[in-house]
Parts: structure tokens; sequence; C-alpha cells
């Protein structure tokens, strides 16, 4: 059990790195300050700084996060986030300093803020007026109740950090500077924080952006789930994927196949004068004949060779138990597969072809039983699964190859994008439904109502954790 969960963790590690990657990346390419990329939950077991944000593994599997500036919630920015924000702003000075061989590793924060404040001289006060400027909230955006005051630093080149000071890090090193502590400079700034200060949040924060940049940075952590799909597809199918021949494996006794004489080992040639490569294209086939007379070109074995023969059949129509546990009429002939296989590689073109046909197809049949679920038309008992689950199948998988982990990974990412795109509160698609409703007022909902929609939410993912590791447990129970 434990190298299943081994690599049930390591799926898992890789899609919420696609996952995060995605809010991330697009997060940064429309200017949001990302404070936080974590792979697991708290508490963080180890982590670095590059730049603006953290990166970080939590000892908690089985998911990830990104934080952003900004409460997502919050109607405008509290004394709180406005000091994580000067921490972040202090701390980007510290690094750049370090970069340049100014600061050494070793110092705590507070030292290397003051060692820095004290480096770049001392600062004019600000001005009660500027000091006092409390943002006032209008809609989704922060206007300033009075107009920027002056950095108290000048912005020229600073040698310290090798590049002009921001007007946010200018305000903090000045406060600094005139402070007797760090910690009360930080708080002073919090509790009345200049306008340009505000502006400097506000430009950099997730709440305060535009509808449609809030909308590019939710979608783009389930597309980048889905678009991996095809990428990992291509690959596999270029590593070589295992395929079942179309050998028949038995013949069920009444039905057409056993009727018409076709055995156990016939291999089948062609169907109507087609080429079958594989198992799948024969049972694709007979199912798409719409119950017409088919026409097999078997090679069957006879002592050590093989002889060809004809074999006319007509399919029925049968009730079959389809992947969602539903019943579904489909024409059969009633065989098995034997279950003999060979390794098929494409091309770079053939795989790309491949893999998004094949990604197309594994989306419709995901939808196709989500809705089924929905809809009651299949049991919940039966479609759902948990970690424990999905840890025996990843062992499963990885057990059999390579291609076949690979295969349920590629499975897992198109679920994991679909599903988060479902309108949930705490999921992605839960926060698209708020920005619908924001779209269509002109203002974002009231925060009650989110407030109390995400707590809706967050019991529905509590609820259903827990029933689909119940339905684990029952499983392995009734073996």
């Amino acid at each position: 059990m434990i190298p299943s969960i081994l690599y049930a963790a390591l799926v898992f590690a890789v899609l919420v790195v696609v996952h995060e990657a995605g809010h991330f990346a697009m997060a940064k390419k429309v200017g949001v300050r990302v404070l936080r990329f974590s792979i697991g939950y708290p508490p963080k077991l180890f982590g670095f700084r590059r730049g603006e944000t953290e990166y970080s593994v939590g000892a908690t599997p089985f998911g990830g996060y990104v934080r952003m500036l900004g409460d997502e919630v919050g109607e405008k920015p509290t004394a709180e986030e406005i000091t994580l924000y000067l921490h972040e702003v202090g701390l980007d000075l510290i690094g750049a300093a370090r970069a340049r061989g100014v600061l050494q590793a070793g110092s705590g924060f507070d030292d290397n803020l003051r060692a820095l404040a004290d480096r770049l001289g001392p600062a004019p006060d600000l001005g009660s007026a500027a000091r006092a400027a409390i943002p006032a909230q209008s809609g989704n955006a922060t206007a300033l109740a009075v107009p920027p005051p002056a950095p108290t630093l000048a912005l020229g080149p600073v040698s310290a950090v090798g590049r002009e000071l921001k007007p946010d890090e200018a305000i903090l090193l000045g406060e600094v500077g005139r402070q007797p502590k760090v910690d009360d400079a930080i708080k002073s700034l919090a509790a009345h924080p200049p306008a340009a200060l505000v502006e400097a949040y506000c430009k950099r924060a997730f709440p305060t952006q535009p509808l449609g940049k809030r909308v590019l940075i939710v979608l783009a952590g389930p597309l980048s789930n889905i678009i991996f799909a095809p990428i990992l597809l291509t690959f596999v199918f270029m590593y070589g994927v295992p395929q079942l021949l179309p050998v028949v494996g038995k013949a069920t006794k009444d039905l057409p196949a056993a009727k018409a004489g076709l055995l156990a080992g016939d291999r089948i040639v062609s169907v109507n004068g087609r080429p079958m490569e594989s198992w799948d294209d024969f049972s694709r086939t007979i199912k798409a004949g719409n119950g017409s007379p088919i026409t097999l070109e078997v090679s069957r074995p006879q002592g050590g060779s093989s002889e060809h023969a004809t074999v006319v059949i007509k399919p029925t129509r049968l009730d079959q138990k389809t992947i969602y546990g539903t019943n579904a009429t489909a024409w059969v002939i009633g065989v098995q597969p034997r279950g003999d296989e060979t390794t098929k590689r494409y091309g770079p073109l053939g795989a790309v072809k491949e893999a998004g046909q094949t990604s197309v197809e594994m989306s419709i049949q995901m939808v196709v039983g989500i809705a089924s679920i929905f809809s009651g038309s299949t049991p919940v008992r039966e479609a759902l699964g948990g970690p424990i689950m999905i840890a025996q199948m990843a062992g499963q998988e990885a057990h059999r190859g390579l291609a076949n982990l690979a295969m349920f990974t590629v499975m897992l990412s198109l679920e994991l994008g679909i599903i988060n795109l479902l309108p949930v509160p705490l999921l992605d698609g839960g926060h698209l439904l708020f920005f619908i409703f924001e779209g269509v007022k002109g203002k974002p909902l009231e925060l009650r109502y989110r407030e109390a929609m995400l707590q809706v939410g967050l019991f529905l993912l509590v609820a259903l954790m827990a029933f689909v590791i119940f339905n684990d447990i029952s499983r392995i129970v009734q073996g």
C-alpha cells in the first residue's frame, strides 16, 4: 500500500503544480502580487523566497495553493493587510540589497531594514494631511481621498538596492528612519496609510483588479489542467502505449459470435474489408454498425500454422453496464478479448492528433458522467471514489507501466480541471459565479452573502470528502 500512496502523492503533486502554476503565471502576467506558491498545506516543511514570492512545501499532501495579495472577500485593505504588504515590501528591499552584497544573511528582518534606512539617510516628515489620508471605497476600485504625496526618499538610483526605489518602498524606509522601532513604523503606516501606499497596494492586490483580470486568473488554474492533458498524452503516444490486440478470448454461448462459429484464439484481421489494429477498433466498428450484418476476416491458429476464415455475423442489441454504472443498449456480437497486447508508438504529428482526439473524448465522457450523477441516473456510491481508491488505482497503473501511470495522470488532470469549473463555492467555478453576479449587478456581491456561500461550500466539500473516504473503506471491507 505504501508504494501506491507514494505514486498517488506524486501524481497529485504534478497536478497541483500544473493547476496552481496556471493561477500563478496569469496573476504575474496581469500584475497581481503572488505572496506564496505552496505544494501541500501547512505546517510548512521547507521553502525559499525568489523575487516577490515564497515557494514552499507543506506537510499535508494532496493539495496546494497560490496566495495572492489581498483578501478575496474584503471590501478594502485592512490594517492587517497593509501590515502584511509592508512586510513583503521590506523583504523585497532586503532581498535586493543582499543580491548586491550590501546585507549579509543571518541578520533579522528588523535589523536589515533598519540598516537600509540608516544607509539611505533620514527623510523629511510626510506631513499630517498625507499621513492621515484614508482610502475611500467606490465600487471595486479604491479612490484616494487626497492626491498622492511626494515620495519621502529620492527616487533616483540607490546603490544599496541597485535600482530606483518604488513609492511604497520609499514610504516604508522613510517611516523606519523616523521611528525608534521597525514594528512601530509598520504599525503607524498600517493605522494611517498614506494615499500613495494604498495606491501601490491596490495596484498589486487581487480584489482591486478589473473584473476581466480576476476572471483570467481564476480560469487559468482549471484550464492549465485541461491543456496539460493533451500535452502529456502527446509524449505518452510518442513513448508508446499498450494496445489490446483483436484476439478473441471467449465467445459467449447463444450470442451471434458463437452461433456464427467464431472461436477462442481467432484474430480479427478486418471487418467489412477495414483492417482492425486493436480491440478498440473492433469494438467501435461493431457498435457503429447499427445492427447491419458484418463480414469478419479472421486468422485462426491451426496446429503450428494459421488459416484464414470468413465469418458473417449479425449483431444483436443488449443492455450493457457503462463506465458510470448505468445501463445502456449497444450492438454486440458476444466476444471478449484474450488480453494479447502490443506497444504502439506514434510520430510527433500523429501523437499530437491522437492526443487531441483522446482528450476531447475523455472530457466528453467525464462531463456526461458528472451530469448522470446530478441527474440521479448513476448511483453516487458507484461513481465516486476518494483518496484511498485513487491511491489503489495509482499503484495498479504504475505496476502496469509508465505509460499506464501517465494515462491515469491525464484522466485525473482532466477531472480536476472540469470539476473545478463547477459553480460550487471554494472551487474556481464558485469564484467565477461570484464574478458573474458582479458583472450583472455592476458591483461585487455583498460581503455577507459571499461569506455565507463560502461557508456552505466548505461544509459541502468536507461532507463530500467524508463520504468518499467512507465509501472507499466500504469497498475494501466488502471486497
